[in-house]
């Protein structure tokens, strides 16, 4: 389970899509919209076949169109599984490999629904039609049932008064909603008095048998996935992530375990810890139950363990050791003697290795570029099949064979092959910098085409959010570095105090004070910058959403280079953010009440009085993680300090641009702004 207090930003990526036009010259943002992006990956059990989701965008019609593809793992080729105009995700393989089950919204669905369609082509079959409808399917390990998720209300046995609550509420003419105990929203929609509840169905007569709705828990509100829960080998339990808190102040969630049956009563099996766990995974042979722990309540940031419950003997220990960095999603490896995780690790993302024999000593199995989406077939001994998504900078999402010995992986997609053909990328750097107390400080140098190191560039420094969310080798869909280079800078993204991936006494290291280490790590990143004969010290911007907004108004107040600066999502009034949907939790050192003048100093409004940087204030009303107002407040207070500012407002969007025609409006907007305080090229 993951709950992020300022921001995902810029990691999160819209759902894939694709278009095989030819391009030609630099990377544009109207470029950018016509890739293939790659999303849900599977393998079957015998590595032969993967399937990956694939959507192209319709500029024109503002959307987006998510289909399935099978792919050979040999190499052999690739065909399209699905082409309906509804979108199709969550692809999992049937344990004889036969069959797929996906989640859609077809014909006269009024709710997503679980549907299943054979390897070798024919109809989708629709396998749940329920009013409340069905999300995150999981194969039982004999292949006659399938497990998925629907929001119920608890208090409604049939389904038939589930139906006749839906149409209730859709035709009430009262709008008003009540709440007696937070959280009410999460990123961009409000919560309802729903629970999502674990079920499952029989693929052959769709019987249905409720698993969790009469255990006392159910799967997070906020969100959940297929990695939220787990069946053993054996079909007889299921393991899945619970919020236990019952103060709506103080999320905690925990390790449940119960029957399939849903018939005996659910055990906790980490009541003891006060911190997150999530992530459950059982190994092959049926021993072995892991799941992800953290140690720190309240800090989504914190290092997450790797986690081994004996299922023989009770005893639970970790994988993990003093090993710096967090686990992820958890992978088993077929003969159940180790499992992979996709790790965030110095400003890369890496496939770990955890062999059971030797705790405490991952095995990094990938280098350059960063993987993730990791699929591995579950015959294959100690050498598996596996499929993964690669992608950096400069390569969008694509599908590889990953050895899981060696990490060499062998590309399986050619999506984007004859639109990448003809774009000019500019070198990609990764660089190291002394910031705050001389620590070293990751910084990606993204340089425009045909860069010439004897002519002096403007700069673009780039401001990422979370805190806690360094930048990695990958694609950013919202802030994409190669658009930005391709109108003339030399564009950076520096992984600052705070940045996760590199040791959790860095990533703890800005907490209770946000603003001072990351200040000082942006100045002397322009400072490092301002020295190397080819920067144009007199033309520097900067910008950043959420997190990165954040420390856009910091740098307001203060002394700084930068001659234009971009607030997206903005955190400004840091007494106003307990408004966010998160600002009901206890916060971890103390309230604004209780120490009133020191929570005042990490806050940006506080240093209103010298705003005098021109600034670009972008918001959208439908962001309830940092919530309108933000912008608002601070564009108004530019505007009566005088400052030259401009205010772009969204009203159909959240904390991020998604609608591919508002994104090419922000790309212009941002261009304007940084063009007018900034003139691009080499001089």
């Amino acid at each position: 389970m993951i709950r992020h207090p300022w921001l995902l930003t810029l990691l999160i990526a819209i759902s894939p899509l694709a278009s095989n036009a030819a391009a030609s010259g630099t990377m544009s943002a109207e470029k950018m919209w016509s890739l293939t992006r790659l999303g849900d990956t599977d393998i079957s059990p015998d590595g032969r076949l993967a399937v990956v989701s694939v959507t192209r965008f319709d500029i024109k019609k503002n959307k987006g169109f998510t289909d399935l593809w099978l792919v050979a793992t040999d190499g052999s080729g690739s065909r399209p599984l699905t082409s309906d105009p509804a979108p199709d995700s969550a692809p999992s393989f049937s344990p004889d490999g036969r069959s797929i089950a996906f989640v859609s919204k077809r014909d006269d669905d009024k709710t997503p629904q679980i549907y299943r369609i054979a390897i070798d082509g024919g109809e989708a079959q629709r396998v749940t039609q329920l009013p409340t409808g069905a999300d995150a399917p999981k194969w039982f390990p004999d292949g006659r049932r399938i497990a998925f998720v629907s929001s119920i209300w608890p208090d409604l046995v049939r389904w038939e008064d589930q139906a006749v609550r839906l149409e209730e509420r859709a035709e009430s003419k009262v709008s008003a909603r009540v709440w007696d105990k937070a959280p009410i929203a999460y990123w961009d929609r409000y919560l309802d008095d729903t629970e999502p509840h674990l079920f499952s169905v029989d693929v052959a007569d769709g019987s249905l048998i409720a698993i969790t709705r009469l255990s006392g828990f159910h799967l997070s509100k906020s969100e959940y996935s297929a990695s939220s829960y787990d069946i053993s080998p054996d079909g007889l339990e299921i393991a899945f992530a619970a919020n236990t808190d019952k103060s709506g102040v103080a999320p905690n969630y925990d390790l449940i375990t119960l029957e399939a049956c849903g018939c005996k009563p659910a055990v906790n099996r980490t009541a003891d810890n006060a911190a997150d766990e999530g992530s459950p995974a059982y190994s092959p042979d049926g021993r072995w139950l892991a799941w992800s722990a953290q140690s720190i309540p309240g800090f989504y940031a914190d290092r997450a363990r790797l986690m081994l419950l004996d299922r023989t003997s009770g005893v639970a220990r970790s994988l993990s050791g003093d090993w710096d960095r967090s686990v992820g999603e958890i992978i088993w490896r077929g003969d159940s003697k180790a499992a992979y995780s996709a790790v965030d690790d110095a400003a890369t993302h890496r496939i770990y290795r955890f062999d059971l024999n030797a705790p405490g000593k991952p095995v990094a199995i990938t280098a350059s570029s960063s993987f993730g989406a990791l699929a591995v077939a579950r015959r294959g001994g100690a050498k598996p099949l596996a499929v993964a998504l690669r992608q950096s900078f400069t390569e969008p999402p694509t599908l590889v064979r990953l050895d899981l010995v060696n990490g060499q992986a062998v590309k399986l997609s050619s999506f984007n092959d004859s639109t990448l053909a003809g774009i000019d990328f500019g070198t990609v750097e990764s660089v190291n910098y002394p910031g705050t107390g001389g620590a070293p400080i990751q910084m990606w140098v993204v340089y425009p085409p045909d860069f010439d190191s004897t002519k002096k560039y403007p700069v673009f420094m780039l401001l990422h959010g979370g805190p806690h969310n360094g930048i990695q080798d990958a694609v950013q869909w919202r802030w994409n570095a190669h658009v930005f280079a391709s109108w003339g800078y030399i564009v950076t993204w520096h992984n600052f105090h705070g940045s996760s991936g590199f040791g959790q006494a860095f990533t703890d290291s800005i907490n209770p004070d946000r603003i001072s280490k990351p200040y000082e790590d942006t100045i002397k990143a322009a400072e490092w910058l301002a020295a190397k004969p080819y920067v144009d010290a007199e033309r520097m911007v900067a910008g950043g959403g959420s997190y990165g907004g954040f420390l856009a108004s910091t740098l307001l107040g203060r002394s700084h280079p930068y001659k234009a600066l971009i607030a997206h999502a903005a955190v400004y009034n840091s007494f106003t953010q307990i408004g966010a949907d998160y600002g009901a939790e206890r916060d971890r050192f103390f309230e604004f009440w209780d120490r009133p003048e020191e929570f005042a100093r990490y806050s940006p409004h506080t240093s209103a009085g010298n705003f005098v940087t021109p600034t670009l204030v972008i918001h959208g009303q439908q962001d309830f993680r940092v919530p309108v107002n933000h912008g608002i407040e601070l564009f108004n207070t530019l505007q009566k300090r005088g400052v030259p500012s401009r205010l772009v407002y969204y009203p159909d969007e959240n904390h991020w641009i998604l609608k591919p025609q508002n994104s090419l409006f922000w790309y212009t907007e941002v261009r304007t702004w940084v063009e007018k305080y900034a003139p691009p090229g080499a001089r």
